[in-house]
């Protein structure tokens, strides 16, 4: 199940800085999504979006606006 492996990565990225500063580095959920598929987490962008709020351990997801960004 995906959330499983997003709470499962969300999970990783609080014991790992150097994990985490690149998570915080991307520009998009799609970029977070590839870099977590790359570890063997899979979930979608959209996924993530519809995570923000909520909070999982001690990270908070938060969907960033970007200005220039169109939906």
């Amino acid at each position: 199940m995906a959330l499983d492996q997003l709470e499962a990565f969300l999970k990783k990225m609080q014991s790992e800085p150097a994990l985490k500063n690149e998570v915080l580095a991307t520009s998009t959920a799609d970029d977070v999504a590839r870099i977590a598929l790359k570890l063997g987490f899979e979930f979608s962008g959209d996924e993530l979006l519809r995570m923000s709020g909520k909070k999982v351990g001690r990270v908070t997801v938060r969907k960033n606006d970007l200005p220039g960004e169109y939906n």
